[in-house]
């Protein structure tokens, strides 16, 4: 009788339990997704808002989104990576370089002349954490490692064609290594985050920004600036600037086992790489909106862009200096990154490395 007690009371406890196991397995998460792209630009529609309706889906609407572009949830853009890492928001897209210094090893593929295209890059980014600094985030899950497309002069009232065209003007750069760089092209640096950049040139802060032609007509600078210089790519891309799309770990960890399989499916290398395709692919309207309001563009030939490698070349020494007295190898650092861009390049579609067609 006892027996049949215990028996009975061991079915309705599992009864009882299977809606609970059944529950957990069809558990429903929202994300929070945080970062200072306007809301109507190309990264904010195109990367950000696909990325989350392809996770969305996969997931059959069991991880759900809300969005917050131009730092709707508060904060600026230098404290993105602290939101995820606190868990005050889920999941930030922004620069390593808001916070100068905090994530050295990185700042390689910020170097002058360092990139090839966005693509390949990404896939050269992504892959180099993995190898050389695998603990640069490790106070957050990342979910994609990018970079945009050929960064490049836009001024206000002078056309650079070369590097002495520089002196005497005020050029925003978006990180330390790049205003550096700027520094030592004879321009006077102005670093600010890319939301200051409209203000900053209506007030005459700034002459001029070196940004993407993809994120031009979200800060509205076809209409500020009448002059726009980019490299001949056979050249090199003056610059490029890095990206991290990272979790909060906590979260990420208490995702369910096959959720967090769809956040991990849509993470690494490919996302990272598709990031970097949709980015520098903006490059496309981001140029025609210059185009279309009669703005000059000048292409800097390859002989010419010799002067900026030269005077550039600073920056890099300085940088693997900086990594030496860090404890870091920087010449291997740099030499792995440049193996990796070049292993990865040659595997690029010759659409992204082709020159753009001139208006």
């Amino acid at each position: 009788m006892i027996k049949r007690r215990t028996l009975i009371k061991s079915a309705a406890a599992a009864a009882l339990g299977a809606p609970a196991l059944s529950s957990l397995a069809q558990q429903t998460v929202t994300l929070k997704f945080h970062t200072f792209m306007a809301p109507m630009s190309n990264v904010w529609l195109n990367m950000h808002k696909a990325w989350m309706a392809k996770v969305e889906k996969e997931s059959g609407g069991r991880i759900k989104f809300e969005g917050y572009p131009a730092m709707q949830l508060g904060g600026t853009p230098v404290q993105l990576y602290d939101q995820a890492k606190d868990g005050v928001v889920d999941i930030i897209w922004t620069l390593p370089g808001n916070t100068a210094g905090r994530f050295p090893r990185v700042e390689v593929f910020e170097l002058p002349f360092m990139m090839n295209n966005a693509e390949a890059t990404s896939k050269a980014f992504w892959e180099y954490v993995q190898t050389m600094a695998p603990d640069e985030f490790k106070d957050t899950q990342v979910l994609a490692l990018h970079v945009h497309g050929p960064g490049m002069f836009h001024t206000k009232d002078r056309q650079v064609k070369t590097a002495a065209d520089l002196k005497g003007l005020k050029v925003r750069g978006p990180t330390r290594q790049i205003t550096k760089m700027l520094g030592y092209l004879g321009a006077t640096p102005v670093g600010m985050p890319l939301p200051g950049i409209p203000d900053a040139l209506s007030k005459g802060t700034i002459d001029g920004a070196v940004i993407p032609w993809e994120v031009v007509p979200s800060v509205k600078v076809q209409e500020l600036t009448k002059f726009h210089s980019e490299f001949d790519p056979a050249g090199g891309a003056l610059y490029t600037t890095t990206f991290v799309m990272a979790m909060n770990k906590a979260k990420y960890n208490s995702l369910p086992p096959d959720l967090k399989k769809i956040i991990d499916n849509n993470s690494g290398l490919e996302t990272s790489a598709w990031l970097g395709k949709v980015q520098q692919t903006g490059d496309i309207a981001g140029r025609q909106s210059a185009v279309d309001r009669k703005n000059t563009i000048y292409t800097i030939p390859s002989a010419d862009a010799q002067e900026f490698r030269r005077k550039a070349a600073l920056v890099e020494v300085e940088w693997m200096e900086d990594m030496n007295k860090r404890g870091f190898d920087g010449r291997k650092l740099l030499d792995t990154a440049r193996a990796l861009i070049a292993k990865h390049g040659k595997a690029a579609p010759a659409a992204a490395r082709a020159a753009p067609k001139k208006p």
